[in-house]
Formats: structure tokens, sequence, C-alpha cells
């Protein structure tokens, strides 16, 4: 008995391993007999493949044989491939996106040494009086809404974009008020834009970061109706000229003093012309901008044969951000030029009159240094 069972134990194991063996092969066999299935099945797909490019080419021709009967194309479909469709960089996007924004603000001011009324909610530098009482006795406390703002802007596919905006800082004939007044008023198509914004003879990212509405009394800036054309434009550089809105702030001064009747009044033959290029990198950026200017006036009816006359303006605005540590920057400019005071942040006049009465344009140099310091996130 005892010998019987050592018998059978060999022959338990073999049994065993014959039929692992045998599992294996049968495995084996159907791995091959799969895949030899699966070869058959795409020379098969290969070979209708072949045919339906073959009668799509035939049905093309005759089709085109034939007047009046349109064709179309069929899509071919290759094994492992997606249907052939156009991509969306293959067509422009036409889709509409529009963005509305902006804030409501309260301002709560108390104006220790009384500056222009209508200028009380600000500090504009020429508002300031030079004379004790000019504006009242000093002490004034005032709540001001006038910087609130709502805009909206957006594009319509890749070429076009657009933006309105508009504030209640009223200013010109609505000065003092809080009324709505347009800020910006602009759209582009592709490199050509045209009506109101910053002027392309400023560099609006200097402007620093500040409470004050009113901004430094030296910066150019000026928001201008205008045509642009910005032939470059990238990540680095940009090129852009305009034709903008001309104006002339005049110094009447000695033709009133002539005869305080006199209405003399701006005259401007022609567009203004500007241009500005600028240089960007992880540094910051570099802008020069130039303008010439057509600027003069003249003297209603000329009772008393006044000179009227326009002379040539001029500036150059050199501008620069430079970038420290994570977010700080240092913002400059440094801008001359004669008869340019309508660019410039509370500028005064670009014409007054010389001895012999004539208009003549005035120098006039604007800077600023700015330091912009996070002090935390």
């Amino acid at each position: 008995m005892a010998t019987r069972r050592k018998t059978l134990i060999p022959m338990a194991i073999l049994c065993v391993s014959y039929a692992a063996s045998a599992a294996a092969a049968t495995d084996a066999e159907r791995i091959a007999a799969l895949e030899e299935q699966l070869n058959r099945q795409r020379a098969a797909m290969q070979e209708q493949q072949r045919m339906i490019e073959a009668m799509d080419a035939e049905l093309k021709q005759l089709k085109a044989s034939q007047p009046g009967v349109a064709t179309s194309a069929t899509p071919v479909v290759v094994e492992g491939e997606a249907p052939a469709t156009a991509s969306a960089s293959d067509k422009p996007s036409r889709k509409l996106s529009v963005n509305v924004y902006g804030f409501a603000q309260a301002d709560a001011i108390y104006d220790f040494k009384r500056v222009d009324p209508n200028w009380e909610d600000t500090l504009r530098v020429t508002t300031i009086p030079t004379q004790s009482g000019i504006y009242g006795e000093d002490g004034n406390f005032v709540f001001s809404v006038r910087q609130s703002r709502l805009g909206i802007m957006g594009n319509y596919g890749d070429d076009i974009t657009f933006k309105l905006e508009g504030e209640l800082f009223g200013v010109g004939a609505d000065e003092g008020q809080t009324t709505l007044r347009v800020r910006h008023a602009w759209a582009t198509y592709k490199n050509l834009g045209m009506g109101q914004t910053w002027s392309n003879f400023m560099d609006i990212d200097i402007f620093p970061n500040t409470i004050d509405y009113w901004g430094p009394s030296g910066m150019i800036f000026l928001r201008n109706p205008q045509i642009r054309w910005t032939p470059i434009r990238d990540d680095n550089r940009e090129l852009a000229i305009a034709l903008e809105s001309p104006g002339s702030a005049l110094d009447t001064g000695k033709l009133q003093e002539i005869d305080p009747s006199l209405d003399v009044d701006p005259r401007t033959v022609f567009p203004d012309l500007s241009a500005h290029w600028r240089t960007t990198g992880d540094w910051g950026h570099f802008q020069l901008a130039g303008i010439l200017r057509s600027v003069g006036w003249e003297v209603a009816s000329n009772p008393k044969g006044e000179p009227n006359g326009e002379e040539l303006g001029w500036g150059l605005n050199a501008s620069a951000v430079l970038n420290f540590f994570e977010k700080d920057a240092l913002r400059m400019q440094l801008a001359y030029g004669e008869g340019i005071a309508s660019y410039i942040n509370d500028g005064g006049s670009d014409l007054g009159p010389d001895n012999n009465f004539r208009p003549e344009v005035l120098p006039l140099l604007g800077w600023l240094v700015y330091y912009d310091h996070y002090w935390s996130d």
C-alpha cells in the first residue's frame, strides 16, 4: 500500500505538470489564432478602404462631368484616425465675447485749505488757491461718487475688439457736476483702431498706483479721439502711428489788455500726428513717443487787424517701467516740447502772445518718478 502511494504521488505531479503545459500550449495557440484573425480583419478593412477611395474618386469624376450636379467631398476614414474635419484653428472664430466691468466708489473728503469747489473731490494743482479765502473759509467736508465707473469691452472673433466706458466725473461744460461722461469709445479691426482712447503720445502704464483721481501733474495724460494704425505689435515690441483730434489751450494775456472785448478763439488747421515705439521684456518696458501739432488762434471779426496765425508745436516723451523683486516697479517719464500743454495733465497753455502780439508756442517740461511697492499680496 505504501509502495502504491509512492508511485501515485509522482504520477499526480506529472499529471498536474502536463495539465499546466497543455493549458499553456492552448493559450499560446489562442493568442496565435487571435493574431491571425486580427491580421485578416485588418487586411480586409484596408482592402475596403482602398475600394472606398476608388469609388469616391470615380463618383467625383462622374459628377464633375455632369453639369448642374453638385459635388461633395466624402469623408474618408482611415483605421486608427478620426474623420477628417477642419480644426478650430483652420476657421476664423466668429464668437462674440462681452465683459461688463466697473465699480461704485464713495469718497469722504475733508478739505483743510479749500480749493476750487468744482475740483474739491480730487487734487488738481492749478485749483490750489494763491490767495487766502478766494474760495471761502477753509475747512469743508464732501462726499463724492464721481469716480464711479461702468464699461463694457469684448471682441468679435480674433480681428474685432471694442470698448465703451463711462464715469460720473463731469468736466468741461459739466465741470463740478456728478454726471455721465465718456472715457473710452474705441474699436479696432486687426491693426486699425478708431474712436476715443488714450493718446498715442502717452504711456498709461506709468500711471502710479494711487487713490487720487487726477494723477501726477507732470504726466502726459489725455484721452483723445483718433485713428491709429499699429503695423507692428507682438509680445516684445510695438509701433503705432495716429492722427489725433487737435486743440489749442490759449493764454490770450496781452491781447485782452489791448481790448478786453476781443473774442479770441483757438484755431487748428490739421490733426495732430503722433507715433510711439515700445520695447518690452521681463525687466519692464521702454517707450519713446513723438508728436507734431498745428496750434493757433483767431480773433473773431478781427476789428482792429489783430494778428491771427498758427505755429508748429512738437514734443518728445520718453517713459519706462522697471520691474523689481516680484511685484515692485519704478515708473518714470520725461517729456519736453513746445505747444504740448494740452497733452499734459493740468499742463496750462499751448500758446501765448509774443511782444508783437503774435501767437507763440510755449515750452513745457514734464517729468515724474514713482516707485510702486507691494507690502503684501
